[in-house]
């Protein structure tokens, strides 16, 4: 069983392609926001230098949030369009539980964070269940959109060492650190988006029957748009103008 993966929910586009639980190939891109130029012509040249077709896949794969909005779409349109063109299932994977699969292999508490601008971060805890055999993680904290100062109260409330991980480091790392003294982050080549992490993910859903139809698969925002925001405060403002 062939998955592809498509991850473009951060500024780094990445994709790949396992076979079980055999990483037959991987590209990743961290270097500006082009995904719409980027992703098809990576997946291409991938699959080309694995010898494979659109065709031997036999699932579909893409992170749907949270993160950035366009990238989002991006992504889940690649792979829609793929899925729905060779009548192919597809399976949907969390960006947080993605970013944890890169530091499976721990017993301390894990804490991605993905950016979310205004002072916030969406985040989520887990706990690895760890062993050679599979990928098994626990979520301890629901995904959400904190605030770095609740975030810290939350992981100091854990009194366990804590890895801290995700784009969200690059604006919020310092403070976490200082914040909670338990805290440790992973090194940046563990804390970017990989593929093949969310292919890990995406194959044990397989495994569990988690699939859906290419009109079944949706985004996971965790919030609404700043535009979607404003465009509510304005009808709020103009209903309660009129009353």
């Amino acid at each position: 069983m062939k998955l592809l993966m498509i991850d473009t929910s951060t500024i780094v586009a990445t994709a790949a392609v396992l076979d079980e639980d055999r990483l037959i190939a991987e590209t990743i891109v961290n270097y500006k926001k082009k995904h719409s130029e980027k992703m098809l012509p990576s997946i291409d040249h991938m699959l080309q230098d694995s010898g494979l077709k659109l065709g031997d896949i036999d699932v579909f794969g893409v992170v749907n949030g949270p993160g950035s909005f366009t990238g989002l779409r991006i992504g889940m349109a690649t792979a829609k369009g793929f899925a729905q063109a060779l009548g192919k299932p597809m399976v949907t994977v969390s960006t947080l539980e993605a970013l944890a699969a890169n530091v499976c292999v721990t017993d301390a508490a894990i804490c991605p964070i993905v950016d979310a601008q205004r002072g916030q971060v969406y985040a989520a805890l887990y706990q690895s269940d760890w062993d050679a055999e599979a990928l098994n993680l626990k979520n301890t904290m629901a995904e959400g959109v904190y605030d770095v100062d609740a975030l810290c109260d939350r992981l100091n409330a854990l009194n366990a060492p804590v890895i801290i991980l995700g784009d969200g480091l690059k604006k919020h790392g310092g403070k976490l650190l200082a914040a909670v003294p338990k805290a440790r982050t992973a090194p940046a080549f563990l804390s970017m988006n990989r593929a093949s992490a969310a292919a890990a993910v995406g194959l044990k859903k397989i495994q569990q029957g988690q699939t859906v139809d290419c009109f079944q698969a949706g985004l996971n925002y965790l919030r609404k748009s700043s535009a979607e925001e404003q465009r509510e405060k304005k009808l709020a403002q103009e209903a309660q103008h009129h009353e």
